[in-house]
């Protein structure tokens, strides 16, 4: 099997808190280091009432002081809203905090709604093409000084810092294989393009100084239980949330329901079409499992588990690894 990491949004649930969420986190991601896990990362957004992780660098310094071993990182951070110095002077500073450990993955995406992002850049005349600019002035930021560089990331500068780019389209594949950089690609929430991302990715990439061979990780939704009938259940919670999103009316994670239990096989539910996702008991998933990597050569997964309550997350999290 394919190393298998967990990527957290820090989900607010129903009634809940960010404090609460925080914890949680952490717990998750100290069990993750128990169970093998091989990396653990935390995605930006912005204006969502049910994730927590907007403050990304924050909440991985967070995580890194609790754990020893995991990678940790972002996956990602939502560079159009940042300036590329900012980044890798916070990666400069969670890399020289926790050395050896930390990842940055970047996508081009806002990462919330129009008004949060005019919010967030005070503009939004930023050109999404200029995305492989903004990732090869932070690639620059973080080589060593040079002789009359105005301007350096400290901490940031002579670090080396993995840099991923994340995508959903073809645009993404092509800036990480021209760069030379590994690729994750969200299947979790948008695979119509998978295929295709992949391959492109793969026959147009260029050897770097980062990578010199193509590597692929694949966010799926994973949700596992004892039984298939109760993952189903614990698996509506994501399915409220994710149908409330699309509504245009984002909210915190639900408890489940037996109303919105599904089959993840009914290829006729639409949310099944939309997104990558393993329901089920161990052997259930074990297969599914298998059948993606097989379908996709994918070199690493990355899961995501929307589920209310945090001891079933967690259960579902040590059972995935466990069917490896």
């Amino acid at each position: 099997m394919v190393p298998l990491s967990v990527l957290d949004l820090a989900p607010i649930v129903e009634g809940g808190t960010a404090t609460q969420a925080f914890h949680n986190a952490l717990d998750l991601a100290q069990h993750a280091e128990r169970w093998g896990y091989h990396r653990y990362w935390l995605a930006e957004h912005h204006n969502m009432p049910g994730i927590a992780s907007a403050a990304t660098a924050v909440l991985i310094g967070h995580v890194g002081a609790g754990t020893s071993t995991i990678r940790i990182g972002a996956g990602g951070i939502m560079l159009p809203n940042h300036a590329p110095l900012q980044i890798a002077e916070q990666f400069g500073t969670l890399a020289s905090l926790f050395p050896d450990r930390v990842d940055l993955g970047l996508g081009r995406a806002p990462g919330t709604d129009h008004a949060a992002a005019f919010a967030l850049r005070r503009t939004l005349q930023a050109n999404p093409d200029e995305f492989p600019r903004d990732v090869m002035e932070l690639i620059d930021l973080f080589r060593d000084v040079q002789p009359g560089q105005q301007v350096q990331a400290v901490p940031g500068a002579g670090l080396r810092v993995p840099i991923w780019i994340l995508g959903s389209s073809l645009f993404g594949a092509q800036v990480a294989a021209a760069l030379g950089l590994p690729f994750s690609f969200a299947s979790h929430f948008a695979p119509q393009l998978l295929h295709d991302a992949i391959r492109v990715y793969r026959e147009r990439f260029t050897p770097s100084g980062h990578s010199r061979t193509p590597y692929v990780m694949l966010g799926v939704n994973i949700v596992a239980a004892e039984t298939d009938a109760e993952a189903r259940f614990l698996a509506s919670s994501g399915r409220q949330s994710f149908a409330n999103l699309r509504a245009g009316r984002p909210t915190t994670l639900p408890p489940p329901s037996k109303e919105w239990e599904r089959d993840p096989s009914d290829r006729t539910d639409s949310a099944n079409l939309t997104r990558v996702s393993f329901v089920g008991a161990p052997d259930t998933i074990r297969d599914q499992m298998h059948q993606f990597i097989a379908a996709t050569n994918a070199d690493e997964l990355i899961a995501v588990s929307h589920i209310y309550d945090h001891a079933a997350r967690l259960r579902s999290y040590e059972l995935a690894k466990h069917v490896q």
